[in-house]
């Protein structure tokens, strides 16, 4: 049994079919790359699985369990956590902060219930450690930090959910060259701990570095689902412009 499982998910907004019977499935500890250009349906398609939007057909399984109708945070709590390309960071608190935003610890003083930013220092720089980020110092303001660095810093806060499956937007779209690496790396660790990652990039050199599958979305509908030892960039990118659809069209008329 497969840890995501989406068959035939359809979204449409009005007379606009966003997705049209979207199929494809995500293995526990593996990493499947989505790529397809703007408009494919990726950011939909991401949008139904996290709960933000409900599909019109099909059906999502997440371990097992129908997770549509589910809100957001009930998606999270059942172990898919999103980051986003923006990563909504607050670039003016520190890093232990930023990954304990909204959740933060606390200790109770004389029956108050206090922040206890010590705990949280203690437990971000062992969750920076797990994933063997290049981070400074966790009292460090965020937005003082690289791009990767703060990439970093929105996957320790995801981590902190206990995530089986780690979607990511565009993950290294604004970073240079040596930082994307270390992004890839966190990726790398990330499968090595047994939590699934879906990929979402528009760099198919990384894609093709880190991800065990490839899926290939166009106008709403997967165009291909590879193994990436058995595809090429040049197939990937046929497919997401629709040569080789176009060909296949042309060889049978």
């Amino acid at each position: 049994m497969s840890l995501l499982e989406l068959k035939n998910v359809r979204k449409t907004f009005g007379s606009i079919e966003a997705l049209r019977g979207v199929t494809f499935s995500v293995e526990a500890g593996s990493a499947v790359a989505l790529v397809g250009d703007n408009g494919a349906g990726k950011s939909t398609l991401m949008k139904t699985i996290t709960g933000v939007y409900r599909p019109d057909g099909g059906e999502i399984r997440f371990d097992g369990v129908s997770i549509i109708g589910k809100d957001p945070g009930e998606i999270r709590e059942a172990g898919i956590e999103m980051i986003y390309q923006d990563l909504a960071l607050a670039r003016m608190r520190d890093v232990a902060s930023n990954i304990f935003l909204g959740r933060e610890l606390t200790r109770s003083i004389l029956g108050l219930r206090l922040v206890d930013k010590t705990r949280m220092r203690s437990e971000a720089e062992a969750m920076i450690a797990r994933l063997g980020a290049r981070i400074p110092s966790v009292s460090q303001m965020t937005g003082q930090l690289s791009g990767g660095q703060q990439q970093s810093v929105a996957i320790a806060r995801a981590l902190t959910f206990n995530p089986k499956l780690v979607i990511m937007d565009e993950p290294t779209a604004a970073l240079a060259v040596r930082e994307v690496e270390h992004v890839l790396d966190l990726i790398r660790a990330l499968k090595k701990d047994g939590i699934s990652v879906i990929l979402i990039s528009h760099r198919l050199t990384d894609v093709f570095s880190v991800c065990d599958r490839i899926v290939v979305l166009r106008q709403g509908q997967v165009i291909a689902d590879d193994a990436t030892r058995d595809t090429s960039m040049n197939a990937v990118v046929a497919h997401i412009v629709g040569a080789m659809d176009a060909a296949h069209q042309g060889e049978h008329p």
